[in-house]
Parts: structure tokens; sequence; C-alpha cells
């Protein structure tokens, strides 16, 4: 998880990213928007990425060689952007085969999660402990982003290569998978198989579908990145701070969730977290000092933690067995499309649309309010118990 989430262009490399692409390329925030959209396309595909790592072994085993083959020519992209021109199109396509082959290690490695998580009931814990590392991410993220993006951005690259080759030996000696034999019959039929086991999959289209109305709101990440430096005047590195602010705050939330999850139902939990993350949201009127800007990150960390928590633990639950890599994916991708396409909208709702940075929280948090009714809607099979509960 720590491999997998911190070497992202999106995590690592987004602070210095937006630096390169605002101050050296002089683009506006919805160019600078689009290019992490376009960036993520391979994420949104990431079903795709699924079905063939649970249909398809590679050299007898479903988990491990995806994982060093798929990381090493990750950490190999990595080292190729550090000698790649600094033109808008040319950041972009190496970024996007960066994320091609990220894509499959972090798709292999949910399914694995999925798994462990179902085979002992532990969807909630195991969650949290996911929502940990990528808050603990966070905050180490946060100050060494910050530094980066001060400095030749040639050493972000060969950072983030660095880390995601650290999955390769930890991958060799602890990931112990027995191998498998399987014909050409077969391999047709298991794709056939996870195609139908999806199709038919209920539940899982029903989280699916308010993962994706929670998500689907006017975003604000990049018009947040551009009012820290425009208006609150601060340097990348105290805007890192900001970062590990929010991760702080992140891991406490992943904490806490980790207790309750054992004493309440997954259905409060969703329609509480859900609530603290909307809420959390409306911070953002007040984000005009830097005094407040640290307390709103905070409290942002706290609550959208939350939020997210509970939406993944519905994930892991709604996730049939027998597909775990291609339905855990394709609620990934939900989630991925909706983040990155409405931070793109929403810029450009401010650049050419004229809409004010309020009105955009307004809205955003209008939008994700409307999903929290539809909770009670699914299905007391998946949100009607606590976690470790048969």
């Amino acid at each position: 998880m720590l491999a997998t989430t911190l070497a992202q262009p999106q995590v690592l490399a987004r602070l210095p990213l937006q630096n390169l692409l605002k101050n050296a390329l002089h683009m506006d925030r919805t160019s600078s928007a689009a290019f992490f959209f376009w960036a993520g396309l391979a994420w949104y595909l990431k079903p795709i990425a699924g079905i063939i790592t649970d249909a398809f072994p590679l050299f007898g085993n479903r988990r491990k060689s995806y994982i060093l083959i798929s990381a090493t020519l990750a950490a190999l992209s990595w080292l190729a952007l550090t000698v790649t021109p600094h033109d808008y199109r040319d950041l972009l396509l190496v970024v996007i085969v960066i994320n091609t082959f990220m894509v499959v290690s972090s798709t292999v490695v949910g399914g694995y999660m999925v798994e462990t998580a179902q085979a002992m009931s532990g969807s909630g814990r195991l969650t949290a402990i996911r929502q940990f590392v990528q808050q603990g991410c966070s905050i180490v993220n946060g100050p060494i982003a910050g530094y980066l993006a001060s400095i030749a951005f040639g050493w972000t690259a060969a950072a983030c290569g660095g880390v995601m080759f650290l999955l390769v030996p930890i991958t060799v000696l602890f990931l112990h998978e027995p191998q498998k034999r399987v014909d050409s019959h077969e391999v047709l039929h298991n794709a056939r198989g996870q195609l139908i086991n999806i199709a038919t999959a209920r539940t899982m289209w029903g989280a699916a579908g308010l993962m994706a109305l929670f998500y689907l709101a006017p975003g604000f990440a990049t018009a947040v990145f551009y009012k820290q430096q425009n208006d609150l005047h601060l340097d990348t590195q105290a805007q890192g701070f900001l970062q590990l602010i929010a991760g702080v705050f992140g891991v406490l939330a992943a904490v806490g969730y980790g207790i309750m999850c054992r004493r309440l139902k997954l259905r409060t939990l969703l329609v509480g977290c859900m609530v603290l993350g909307t809420m959390a949201n409306l911070g953002y009127l007040f984000y005009s000092s830097v005094g407040q800007a640290q307390a709103i990150e905070g409290l942002n960390g706290f609550g959208y933690t939350l939020a997210e928590l509970a939406l993944m633990d519905l994930a892991v639950r709604a996730t049939p067995v027998g597909s775990e890599g291609l339905g855990f994916s394709l609620m990934v991708s939900v989630r991925n499309l909706a983040l990155f396409g409405t931070d793109w909208f929403g810029s450009k709702l401010l650049d050419q649309y004229g809409f004010s940075f309020d009105s955009l929280v307004i809205a955003n948090s209008a939008t994700t309010a409307l999903t929290i009714p539809l909770v009670f809607l699914l299905p007391r099979m998946i949100v009607g118990r606590r976690d470790a509960e048969i």
C-alpha cells in the first residue's frame, strides 16, 4: 500500500507537478486540472487490469508475477521522466505510461487485500489499515513533496521510482503463492466467469452507484492549490505542511474507524461518516488565512477520511467472491473518475464561467449531502452488520 500509494503521480509528485505546470509552464487552473484528469486515464480503466489479473494467471500465479513485472516497469518509467522535456504533452504522455504500470500493481494489491478481508470477515479493520497507510503517506508526502517542488524536478521522478521499486524485494520475500497451471480453455472460461459474476452482482453495482453520486460533485482541489499560492502567498514547503496536517488527522480517523467498525453497523457508520465529510467540506468557505487554512485542512483530513473509510468498507463487502481484483478495481475506478473529472469541471467553472470559490464549495457540499439518504436503500445483508460478524 505504501509503494502503490506514495509513488503515484497524484501523490508524491502532485505538488511538484502542479508547481511546474503553474509557475514554469504558466498553465491556468483548467489546464492543470485537465493534466491530472488525463494522467489518471489508466486508473479509470482499472477494471481491465482486474479481469486480466483475476482470470489470467501469469507464470502460474495471479498476484506475484504481476506485481514484480509492473512494479519494475513503473520504476523504469519514473526514471524516464527525469529526462523528459518540460513540455505539457511530453510530460503527460510519460505520466500516463507510469500510471498504466502502477494500476496493475495497485489492482493486484487491492485484490489480495479483499481476499484477506473476506476470509477473516474483517473488511472494516483492513480498510482502516489501508487508510492508515494512505494517510501515513500524506504525512510523509507533505514535507517531502513541498521540498521536492522547490528543487529540480528530476529528483521527484527519481524519488517516486525508488519508492515504487521497494515493492519488488517485499514481494519476493513475503508474497508466497502456490503455482497454478491453467490451460487456454480454462483461461477463457475464467474470463467469462469473471464477467458473469460481476454483471450479476447487484449489491456491487448499488455500492458503485452510491460512491459515484457521493464523489460526483464539482471539485476544487486544484482551485485550493492556486488559492494557497495566489491568495495566501504560501510556498511549496508551506503547502506541504498543510498536507502533513491533513495526514495526521487522517491517521486519527483511520484509528478511530478501526475501533468503531466493530461496535457499529456499517449503515450507521456510512451515514455518520458521510455527514462529517460533507460538513468538513464546508470549512473551505473560511479559507482566508494561513491559520484558518491549517485548521480547515485538519478538519477535512479527519472528516473526509472517515467518509472514504466507510465507502471503501462498503466496496470491500460488496465485491463478489472470486472476482476480488475486478470488483474492487471497478468501484475504485468510479471514485477516481469522479474525483479527477469533477476537479477539472470545477476549475472550468471558475476560469470560464465566473463561479466564485465559495459557490463551488457550496455546490460540492450540497451534492454530496444529497447522497446520504440513499444509504438506507442498500441491502441489509451488506450494511446491517458490524465488522467481524459472520
